[in-house]
């Protein structure tokens, strides 16, 4: 099966002559197909050639694939705006930092550190510093020359460690041939990691059930936002994520998963790229090449998020240029459901991902809790009884959430104060009800919790919620979990 043969099924055989001109025609089609074939070939990455993250093409390259063009189904295609996505996030961190500084007297802090006179880097160092003051932050700016020793730049940044007025400390990239990235980046305490690039964030976001990064890397957490707000079910989907860098491939993957998707990563050594693409409910661009993902490989229906920015030579544009995504806009349209635009999709929440880990951060410095990235989400129904011989997947992954998130053999109560969701009953009660069967999930006797309200706020706590074990004297109850609403409650048992 050389070539899709698909378009010649509605004709039919009539006569000889007819036979003829079909086969006649089938030969035309299978040159005409031989030329496209040949000149997207050509469009390829040559082998030997390095791609954005420094790998390098195997031979035949995507030469062959199992899948056909899919037949032509017409879906229609919305936008995912990630300026407006963006612009709520900031919004949210504005009335959050200004809330902590009347609650606790302290603004979020940002370093930006610039090494050099890039004017790429000065153009993003712009940017972060003029959204961080939309929302209030303490900044400080570090421009330092292109000369400046890595010692020196080292000892910069022990300073800004020292700093109590600074949460957060970012290093504009890329440093000077002359500086190690790597150990510099080292050198930024994990409790002002910025980028949520050290090691311990990095495994913290990889664990199942233990403690959640103090920050997450901001572009797969913008991804994750885009999904989320646009209302885009996650859970026991496929989910497909074109490359495998630190920066973007590895984090969102996991982040995906930890979400209930089930994740296929592929990369410049994957054979048949356009099979698990086709099967993909979601996919994740991250390749950094100009339009590699074609139309035809995108399943009917599915999301696009497209990290790609690259550049094309364009004579219309005043630069000479314009901007395109990893997956070709174009020929997305009418066969992705949602996919995000090139520029406006994932580059505006990269930034404002930041400003919410600098406020993390901030928050984290005065033993608050965090304001987390994942949102509960509607479960995929699951049997009433588990497969028999042995546990079935799904009985013991819940199992172990259970066991790694809430004590075992326990009953628990939801405490809520009279002025939860703003006094409003409705809101409170349909928030208690998610939060209710998030615990039922998570706990090992799978018993819902009972749900107490309290004129004021609770006992001792400050807080318009609390989670509680409910057995025993009340002196030997312990509280699990407190928050400022249901929502925060039942999202900070789901841990990243």
């Amino acid at each position: 099966q050389a070539y899709p043969t698909g378009w010649l099924l509605p004709l039919t055989l009539a006569t000889s002559t007819t036979a003829a001109a079909m086969l006649a025609f089938a030969g035309v089609g299978a040159l005409a197909t031989g030329f496209h074939l040949g000149r997207f070939a050509r469009g390829l990455r040559k082998p030997g050639a390095a791609d954005a993250e420094g790998e390098v093409a195997a031979p035949e390259y995507h030469a062959k694939s199992s899948v056909s063009t899919p037949e032509c189904q017409v879906v229609n295609t919305q936008l995912i705006d990630g300026k407006a996505i963006a612009a709520e996030v900031r919004s949210e961190v504005k009335e959050l930092t200004a809330r902590l500084q009347k609650e606790h007297g302290v603004l979020p802090g940002l370093a930006v550190i610039l090494v050099g006179s890039r004017k790429d880097s000065q153009s993003y160092v712009r940017n972060k510093k003029k959204a961080a003051a939309e929302v209030n932050f303490h900044t400080v700016d570090l421009d330092l020359p292109e000369t400046i020793s890595q010692e020196g730049l080292i000892q910069e940044i022990e300073e800004l460690n020292a700093d109590p007025s600074v949460h957060a400390i970012l290093v504009q990239l890329p440093l000077p041939k002359h500086i190690d990235e790597a150990t510099v980046l080292k050198s930024i305490r994990v409790e002002k990691d910025a980028d949520g690039f050290s090691a311990l964030n990095i495994g913290n976001l990889c664990l199942k059930g233990g403690d959640p990064p103090l920050a997450v890397p901001c572009t797969p957490a913008g991804c994750i936002e885009l999904l989320q707000r646009s209302k885009i079910q996650v859970a026991g989907k496929n989910a497909v994520v074109i490359g495998r860098s630190n920066i973007v491939g590895m984090p969102v993957a996991q982040l995906l998963q930890s979400m209930d998707a089930t994740v296929t990563v592929c990369h410049s050594r994957t054979h048949d790229m356009v099979s698990h693409v086709r099967s993909a409910d979601i996919v994740v661009a991250a390749v950094g090449r100009a339009e590699y993902v074609r139309g035809e490989w995108l399943k009917p229906g599915c999301v696009v998020i497209d990290v790609g920015i690259n550049a094309v030579e364009d004579a219309t544009k005043k630069l000479g240029h314009r901007l395109v995504g990893d997956v070709n806009f174009a020929e997305a349209q009418g066969v992705a459901a949602h996919i995000t635009p090139v520029p406006g999709g994932v580059g505006p929440m990269t930034i404002a991902m930041l400003l919410k880990n600098t406020l993390n951060l901030a928050r984290h410095s005065l033993n608050l809790p965090r304001v987390p990235l994942r949102r509960p989400c509607p479960q995929p129904s699951l049997p009433e009884k588990p497969p028999a011989a042995g546990q079935g997947v799904a009985e013991a992954e819940a199992t172990t959430l259970g066991a790694s998130k809430l004590p075992k053999g326990e009953d628990f109560a939801v405490v809520m104060s009279g002025t939860v969701e703003g006094g409003d009953i409705w809101t409170a009660a349909v928030a208690a009800g998610a939060l209710r069967d998030q615990v039922q999930r998570l706990s090992s006797s799978g018993r819902l919790p009972s749900v107490v309200l309290n004129a004021g706020a609770p006992s001792g706590s400050g807080s318009p919620v609390l989670l509680s074990t409910l057995g025993g004297p009340a002196t030997e109850r312990k509280v699990l979990c407190s928050a400022a609403s249901l929502l925060e409650a039942a999202e900070s048992l789901l841990g990243a």
